[in-house]
């Protein structure tokens, strides 16, 4: 036998092989590590903002510069059903509706309490209506 791992190839000084098993095992190690490993954009900006912008704000806006309101159209606002007053919700075809539920009282709004406007985990570089309402409503803790 003049296998890798024979004493043959272990006496001739030769490593020995890389298996497709310790590939897979070092690279899944490797994956979590890093994702283990806490991800911060290089010099303390958001993703994908330009150089100086002020973090959170949207790509391309000026430093500073309040994020853009999420528009009713926006594809991301249509498909979880986003409407900017939640009186505006029929309660018979949004079964997922609960009344008196609107942004204000959603988990996934952050912000300062008393703006009209706040940044919402759904829609990230958009800020919605505390008055709004969405599919992804979940109760407050």
């Amino acid at each position: 036998m003049n296998g890798p791992n024979s004493s043959d190839a272990k006496a001739s000084g030769h490593p020995k092989a890389l298996t497709r098993r310790t590939v897979i095992k070092h690279l899944s190690v490797a994956a979590g590590i890093a994702g283990a490993l806490p991800w911060r954009p290089a010099h303390g900006e958001a993703p994908g903002s330009a150089p100086g912008s002020a973090p959170g704000s949207a790509p391309g806006s000026a430093p500073g510069a309040e994020p853009p309101r999420l528009d009713v159209k926006d594809p991301a606002a249509v498909a979880l059903g986003y409407v900017e007053h939640a009186s505006q919700i029929d309660a018979k075809k949004t079964p997922g509706y609960v009344p008196g539920s609107n942004c204000e009282n959603c988990l996934q709004l952050q912000g300062v309490a008393g703006n009209n406007y706040r940044p919402c985990s759904l829609f990230p570089g958009k800020l919605v209506s505390v008055s709004g309402w969405c599919t992804g409503w979940t109760a407050e803790m």
